[in-house]
């Protein structure tokens, strides 16, 4: 005999777990209650439908309701609210057109989502401000910008959300600030790596406030956002992309067991702690792979998994959901930034100990036109090389990249694995060493003892001139440029004629650009009985958080002249495969520059 399960919410779980079910059990009976008008949309596709990327608003229907019915023979109300479950009856009820009614269920799966953060503050609930999570969000918002309304929106919070929305009110002709609380955005990446997304946004005239809270909003057409600094921005739209919580209410109200991190607790068959009640989305907690914690991951991918396991499980298949590592990738403008696994912040909240490296990389052979650089950074155990986390930022070839780590993550492969990584190469497509190879090499150096490394924040901390020679082995040019106060320059091919000019009673602290030619530098130098050090990442890391937002200087002024007068060029002449943005150096030139472009 089938059973009969009622699905409590659609869009990604829901939705995934009742075309799962059809297909396994022809017989089921199967009822989807969906509280709002759209079974199945893209909500992630949302911020795109503003600036009219996605021209069409059917677009983001993933599914409509007579679609879905007529092919999985899927009973579906929309505008039906479940607002009580009757565990002891397997029963729930729900509200539709002014009416209570109740229904029951064999097995009941919980699907309700999670809800924007609205913060209490006074003002919030003035007209013209938006959350972006549905497809009524997004319809109001746009309403709002077709009325023609002029004048500047906010984007309250820097997360991922958040700044697509940014990206996109600006392509959609409006002046555009962020505002976020948090000291950098996308919280995914560490500070290094979100400084490079930071300078981006600024660059693409999206003004960008950090450390700073929203006290209060004023006024009625013209708002005024009063901040916690007490300055002021006068805005006409303000989205709140602060994140979401879990909805779990009426999961509570049934008395099922709540998780530490807030979400709805489920085993690792999505079962809540009644036998017959299944939780998946954006509503539950899961285990994180790494460290083995309870966490939330409102992310799609994890969704439509679940759904899936859900459904096999219900159809008697025991097939076990072995958690997330929060694999996530945005677009930022012409920038990509992606993450997966833990990040320095999770790690050091876990207490596990970890080492990092920095790479950088081009996306294909340098001599291949239209290479552009990637900045990579890996998280690994000390001992094993176990891999932890990955970050990845660049103009090209991100996506690809991000993947086969969180496959390494996946499978708990070490950075010695890395370097093993065989990929399909031809010079358009690849490096014959692939950035993952090179991350995996220069991870695997440091846990060999090869290279001892220092990172960004040790330097000042631990150059000291009576102690430590801070040793620049760039060229002289590079050198004259910018260099890091107090170092001394020895470009890397003379360093064995001018041996006699580093002492060799002082500790080196050693860097280049990117940390190639300072690993160079290191082993010439630590084979001759020099104690060594290579600054991981090289000056281009050092620079990227050192002159974060707000603290720095303007870093253009890090190009030479030749390359300020090719860039300019480049962007007037609209063509970005000719320049690229580089941590600490915007426009930072990659490959073999064209000098006939500037006749």
């Amino acid at each position: 005999m089938s059973n009969k399960v009622v699905i409590v919410g659609g869009v990604a779980g829901g939705a995934s777990a009742a075309a799962r079910l059809r297909r396994l059990d022809e017989n089921a009976e199967i009822i989807i209650l969906e509280r709002g008008n759209y079974i199945s949309f893209a909500s992630c596709g949302l911020p795109y439908y503003l600036s009219e990327t996605i021209e069409e608003r059917d677009n983001l229907l993933v599914q409509t309701v007579d679609d879905m019915q007529k092919r999985f023979n899927i009973e579906i109300r929309v505008n039906n609210e479940v607002t009580r479950i009757l565990k002891e009856k397997k029963e729930i009820e729900v509200y539709s057109n002014g009416q209570i009614y109740t229904e029951s269920y064999d097995y009941l799966i919980l699907s309700p989502g999670a809800e924007p953060v609205v913060p209490s503050i006074p003002g919030i609930d003035k007209q013209g401000i938006y959350t972006l999570k549905t497809i009524e969000d997004v319809d109001a918002i746009k309403n709002h910008i077709n009325a023609g309304i002029k004048g500047q929106a906010a984007v309250i919070g820097g997360g991922y959300i958040g700044i697509e929305a940014a990206e996109n009110l600006k392509k959609a002709g409006m002046d555009v600030v962020v505002i976020e609380k948090a000291k950098q955005v996308l919280g995914p990446l560490d500070a290094d790596m979100a400084r490079i997304v930071e300078q981006h946004i600024m660059q693409n005239d999206i003004k960008l406030i950090l450390n700073e809270v929203v006290e209060r909003i004023e006024g009625e057409d013209n708002l005024d956002i009063i901040l916690s600094s007490g300055n002021k921005i006068n805005v006409r739209l303000i989205i709140l992309a602060m994140g979401v919580n879990p909805e779990t209410r009426i999961a509570r109200d049934a008395g099922l067991e709540i998780g530490d991190s807030g979400g709805i607790r489920i085993d690792q068959y999505l079962k809540t702690s009644d036998p017959y009640i299944y939780a998946v989305g954006d509503a539950v907690e899961e285990k994180d792979i790494i460290g083995n914690n309870y966490t939330l991951t409102p992310l799609a991918g994890p969704a439509n998994k679940q759904g899936r396991t859900a459904a096999n499980n219900i159809c008697g298949r025991n097939a076990e959901y072995k958690g997330s590592q929060k694999s996530s990738i945005v677009k930022v403008f012409d920038l990509q930034a992606a993450a997966t696994g833990n990040n320095e912040k999770n790690l050091v909240q876990k207490d596990i100990k970890y080492l990092k490296s920095y790479t950088h990389s081009g996306s294909h052979a340098g001599y291949y036109p239209g290479s552009l650089m990637m900045a990579v950074k890996m998280l690994f155990t000390p001992e094993k090389g176990k891999i932890l986390g990955a970050q990845i930022v660049g103009q090209k070839g991100i996506d690809k990249r991000i993947d086969v780590l969180a496959l390494a993550i996946r499978h708990g492969m070490t950075v010695f694995d890395l370097e093993e990584f065989e990929q399909a190469y031809a010079p358009p497509y690849n490096s014959a060493k692939d950035p993952v190879n090179m991350a995996g090499f220069t991870a695997s150096n440091i846990i060999k003892g090869d290279v001892k490394t220092v990172y960004w924040e040790d330097i000042h901390e631990k150059f000291n001139e009576n102690e430590y020679v801070l040793l620049d082995v760039r060229t002289e040019d590079e050198y004259e440029e910018s260099h890091i106060e107090g170092s001394v320059n020895i470009p890397v091919d003379n360093i064995r004629e001018r041996i006699k000019e580093i002492p060799a009673d002082k500790k080196l602290l050693i860097y280049c650009k990117i940390g190639l030619r300072a690993y160079i530098a290191y082993r010439i130098l630590s084979q001759r009985g020099y104690e060594a050090y290579n600054l991981s990442g090289g000056y281009d890391t050092y620079l990227a958080e050192k002159y974060k937002f707000g603290e720095g200087l303007d870093l253009n002024e890090h190009m030479t002249k030749f390359e300020k007068k090719y860039y300019k060029v480049a962007a007037d002449k609209h063509m970005p495969e000719l320049y690229f943005y580089q941590p600490g150096q915007p426009g930072e030139l990659t490959g073999k520059m064209d000098e006939n472009l500037l006749i």
